[in-house]
């Protein structure tokens, strides 16, 4: 099974979750709100990744945490995302899960102004 493969099953298990796709990368929503990005080879970069939202600062910790599998995604690192990388050596499928009903969790939040 591929990464995207694995991803995607995570992500049919939340509620109201739906992907498009959009060349190498996959958009994944809850209603119209985003709460994943697949991301392969961004503009080049040579990294397989999905790029969840977290809570304010956990972005950072994350990164600082295992600056090997977590880094800032291009675009929307500064607005609370993390990266987290599916290319490196067996990676927690366990964790990339909780990250992603984190982040689909956020999407139910109200925005604020």
């Amino acid at each position: 099974m591929t990464a995207l493969e694995r991803l995607t099953a995570i992500c049919e298990m939340l509620d109201d979750a739906s992907y498009q796709p959009k060349g190498d990368h996959v958009i994944f929503r809850r209603k119209r709100k985003v709460f994943a990005y697949f991301l392969n080879d961004h503009h080049g970069d040579g990294i397989v990744s999905v790029c969840v939202k977290v809570l304010p600062g956990d972005n950072e910790r994350l990164i600082q945490s295992d600056a090997k599998r977590f880094y800032s995604p291009a675009y929307i690192g500064s607005r609370g995302w993390v990266a987290y990388r599916l290319d490196e050596p067996k990676p927690d499928w366990s964790e990339v899960k909780e990250l992603v009903k984190g982040s689909h969790q956020l999407t139910q939040q109200p925005s604020t102004p």
